[in-house]
């Protein structure tokens, strides 16, 4: 890198030829290689190299001194280039010379950040002083992140103040450990090397997995997620105080958390749930965050279009990610939304069965979010560990629509005080949802169910697509409504008198349930299997009203599009087990691949006038699109290979206007399409596509299959590739 002389500098201008940042060597053992070929990336705590050249009079220690000097924003920092490998306060850079770092006309400094520097993009400059002359030098940018990797020593243990607002006290930990510190390799891999990551969706009685491109080893995406920073409310309104603020990583993920939504600033994502996506991207059809972070800086901050849970969260877990704070995409099955703080989900029903949409709560079939890994001195060291960090716009937190970072051990502990948000995250995993059926305006029964929120939480497993569960961190079995007394970080609701539960008083002499049969797949009957039990010693006469409707994945119902009404005579305490099926005609034109279904279960007496409601939600899985290439799924860069694409209509059916369609975000340009005016039974479609990556890393392939007679894709499929150098 040629040396620049600073304007305004002295006598001695022309004694610096060169100053490189030896950035292969540096990225390699700052693990940041592939982030970037423009700059200089490295992590704080750690030393890394950079080495002076001079042309002619090398800088002289007897009579001269050395001194670089980083500069952020309006702040800088000055250090004297020292001949030691004395130990330096790990509160201040520093910047020394070792035994053999001197050659003809060469010098290699080694540069340390403190553990606790702000995130950001810095200035070096180089000054020589003597008692004649001073020259001052602009060595160039470089940036600098957290580190996980950065250990601390135990004897560097110390009193600290925190920087968060949040409790006036002072915590003991180590100036030379970052705060993100991660002890295990494979963790560290996992969660921020890594740039492949699965997102899991659907139901917990039927999940699926997509394959998500996290991308933070593409061209400029370093620079988005600086840029998302540098854009922020905080940043354009006191970028001082936002620059000091950067060195903690609690602040960095509320800061990313609110710009990733684009409800308040310049974020990055719009999002919607219902209605036409035209003028930007359907959300289903986004597999990665890269295109996303791509077209947010063309559009110089106007946001993209469009995104849901999934797509917030896996762009927040890229820029968290790129930042060095380990991160990963966490899914909740059942997750509540709780309108009104009360830690209870009221869901009503019509008396046919049919979900209306009457009450601000909501309980999404999944919800995604992200885990960040940090310590919380602003809270104590037993709240350090995974964070929740939610940047869906739900509810606002302080003001924004943003969410956490909340400790996951305060959501299990129930300290729904805790900083931030925590009582609403609880809800999402643990609140108690009451069902109603409503006729003529008025309740006419009333059901609470204590286990249905937050059945199923998982992430993916280290070095595997297979699923972790994390419920167990999240949740204890709940074993009383009431509020218990007891250790403080054991209940915590300390002022809050949220805790205490609706006691279940439907008192019915009847009891359902519903479940559905096997894994529903499109193309194929829906079996269903309605249950009742008469606990009553008198012969009944009951009419079951059954109800299958779309539904969005948010829980927003959709029309019904199956019904079933039929009188059953129950005796004494019989069981009586009824079978029901939806065959393909009654579905297809309403419903494609990975579409989800609520089906509800009325029973109601009709002398007594009780009913009785049971319901159960599904995902329908898609036929399969293959994808094969050629030589395996592991292939070179810059070296074309060939894919084979295709897909077997397996529905008993004709298709017309069939369409296959291939792309893949730093494989292809653009998409590329195979298509049939007539797509038989047991007919197959199929693309052959070439293959080229310009990058290392993780890369997808991704398929979808369409046809006329469908609303959308009825079939997405990807394949993992992976690139390497050689």
């Amino acid at each position: 890198m040629e040396a620049a002389p600073k304007t305004g500098t002295t006598r001695g201008q022309g004694r610096l030829k060169m100053v490189n940042f030896e950035i292969l060597e540096n990225h390699i053992s700052r693990e940041t290689q592939g982030l970037s070929n423009k700059y200089l990336v490295v992590r704080r705590g750690k030393p890394f190299k950079v080495t002076l050249v001079f042309y002619g009079r090398m800088w002289n220690p007897k009579t001269e001194y050395l001194a670089l000097q980083v500069l952020l924003g309006e702040m800088s920092a000055r250090m004297l280039v020292y001949f030691s490998d004395k130990r330096s306060d790990p509160r201040s850079w520093s910047a020394r010379i070792y035994p053999g770092d001197i050659g003809h006309r060469v010098v290699t400094i080694h540069v340390c950040a403190p553990a606790l520097s702000s995130v950001a993009q810095y200035q070096l400059m180089v000054h020589i002083v003597g008692s004649h002359e001073r020259s001052s030098y602009a060595a160039g940018l470089f940036v600098l992140l957290c580190n996980p990797w950065l250990k601390g020593d135990c004897s560097a243990l110390t009193f600290v103040e925190s920087t968060m607002q949040c409790d006036e006290h002072t915590f003991l930990f180590s100036l030379e450990e970052d705060p993100v510190y991660m002890p295990l390799d494979a963790q560290r891999q996992e969660y921020v090397k890594s740039d492949y990551g699965v997102i899991y969706m659907g139901t917990d009685h039927n999940f699926s997995q997509q394959p998500w491109s996290f991308g933070q080893y593409e061209p400029g995406i370093l620079e988005a997620c600086l840029q998302l920073l540098q854009v922020s409310p905080q940043h354009l309104s006191n970028s001082r105080k936002d620059y000091v603020l950067r060195e903690n990583p609690a602040y960095l993920s509320r800061i990313v958390c609110a710009m990733v939504n684009s409800s308040d600033d310049m974020g990055l994502l719009e999002g919607r749930w219902k209605g036409s996506y035209k003028g930007g991207v359907k959300p289903t059809e986004w597999s990665g965050s890269a295109d996303i972070l791509h077209r947010w800086m063309a559009s110089k901050g106007n946001p993209v279009r469009y995104g849901q849970c999934w797509v917030f969260a896996s762009v927040l877990c890229t820029v968290m990610r790129v930042l060095g704070v380990p991160s990963r995409v966490v899914t909740v099955f059942n997750a509540a939304h709780d309108g009104d703080g009360n830690l209870i989900a009221e869901e009503f029903y019509s008396s046919t069965g049919d979900r209306l949409g009457l009450s601000k709560d909501s309980v999404w079939n999944f919800h995604v979010w992200v885990e960040c890994w940090m310590r919380r001195p602003d809270l104590g060291a037993k709240y350090d560990g995974w964070q929740v960090v939610d940047p869906t716009p739900q509810e606002r937190s302080a003001g924004v629509y943003r969410c956490g970072p909340c400790p996951v051990v305060a959501i299990r502990r129930r300290c729904l005080n805790t900083p931030y948000d925590t009582a609403f995250l609880y809800a999402s995993v643990d609140a108690d949802i009451v069902r109603m059926i409503v006729r003529s305006g008025k309740v006419v029964g009333r059901k609470v169910d204590t286990e249905w929120v937050g059945r199923l939480i998982i992430t993916k497993t280290i070095g595997s697509d297979a699923p972790e569960e994390l419920t167990d961190s999240y949740k204890r079995k709940k074993i009383c409504r009431a509020p218990r007394s007891g250790p403080p970080e054991e209940v915590c609701h300390r002022s809050l008198n949220v805790m205490s539960r609706l006691p279940n008083e439907d008192g019915s002499s009847l009891d359902v349930t519903l479940s559905v049969d096997g894994e529903p797949t499109l193309g194929k009957g829906i079996d269903l299997t309605v249950t009742v039990t008469n606990l009553s010693n008198s012969t009944r006469v009951l009419r079951e009203h059954l109800n299958a409707q779309l539904k969005e994945f948010n829980s927003s119902p959709e029309k019904s599009f199956w019904k079933s009404h039929q009188e059953v005579p129950i005796q004494p305490f019989q069981d009586l087990t009824r079978r029901h099926s939806i065959a393909p005609s009654e579905y297809e034109a309403f419903l494609a691949g990975d579409d989800i279904v609520k089906v509800a279960v009325v029973i109601k007496d009709l002398k007594t006038k009780e009913r009785v409601l049971a319901t159960q939600d599904f995902n329908l899985s898609s036929p399969k699109i293959s994808i094969e290439v050629d030589g395996g799924d592991s292939i070179q860069v810059k070296k074309e290979h060939q894919a084979l694409v295709s897909f077997t209509n397996e529905l008993n059916k004709t298709l017309s206007g069939a369409v296959l369609t291939v792309e893949g975000y730093g494989l292809l340009q653009g998409k590329q399409e195979a298509r049939l005016t007539i797509l038989h039974p047991n007919e197959k479609i199929v693309k052959k596509v070439a293959i080229m990556a310009s990058t290392s890393g993780t890369k997808m392939l991704t398929a979808s299959f369409s046809h006329s007679g469908s609303s959308g894709a009825i079939s997405r499929s990807y394949h993992k590739v992976s690139v390497t150098t050689q």
